[in-house]
């Protein structure tokens, strides 16, 4: 069976997304106007594109198949944190470093499965809603992703915030300047990244 070299490129992105994107997270990130937002982000909007990139080159049955086979590097990346975390430190490393790296990879295992969830219904959110609106004819491929990138993070936002936090503090205001900040990102980096990444991926195919 042939791959078409989009598909394999898009797929090794797509994989290396879901593993630094928890990493990535623990930094806050300000955007000016008093938002301020998860650096996560930036690769959860790259696993946007790469979907919607795969769906408008390759269908939406590939690009489905494509967000199923990212549980694969998300899970396995999180067990093996879990290992590392759980090995004896060398003896003489030194303590400051060693408390900065559990501090920053030492997510709680509801912060894992709220990770999880919200990865899998808004990224199948957004193939499913970026290839209804081609089906429908609409022409714009910067709307179709825009459009399917804001409404996914909302409802990853939701997800994840609720699953992670409730209980634990109000979720209120930080649900909703998350989701602010993330359809804000979302309207302005999607567009041009989607005409990169497509364009990218026919030049790839028509070199093949």
């Amino acid at each position: 069976m042939h791959l078409p070299r989009s598909l394999f490129v898009f797929s090794i992105l797509y994989g290396g997304m879901t593993c630094i994107a928890g990493v990535l997270g623990n930094k806050q990130v300000a955007l000016g106007a008093g938002l301020a937002v998860e650096a996560g982000i930036f690769a959860f909007l790259m696993l946007v594109v790469l979907s919607s990139a795969t769906a408008e080159l390759h269908g939406r049955a590939v690009a489905d198949r494509l967000v199923r086979f990212g549980f694969i590097p998300l899970i396995f990346s999180m067990v093996l944190i879990v290992v590392v975390l759980g090995l004896p430190p060398a003896a003489d490393m030194d303590p400051a470093r060693l408390s900065s790296f559990q501090l920053v990879l030492g997510q709680s295992p509801r912060l894992m499965l709220a990770g999880i969830i919200a990865y899998g219904i808004s990224q199948t959110l957004n193939v499913a809603i970026f290839s209804k609106l081609k089906a429908e004819g609409r022409r714009f491929l910067w709307a179709r992703a825009a459009i399917a990138s804001i409404l996914s993070q909302i409802v990853d936002t939701l997800l994840f915030i609720t699953i992670a936090f409730y209980g634990v503090f109000p979720i209120g205001q930080l649900l909703l300047g998350q989701m602010l900040a993330k359809v804000v990102l979302s309207a302005v980096l999607v567009p041009p990244l989607i005409y990169l990444v497509v364009g990218l991926g026919r030049r790839l195919d028509n070199a093949s």
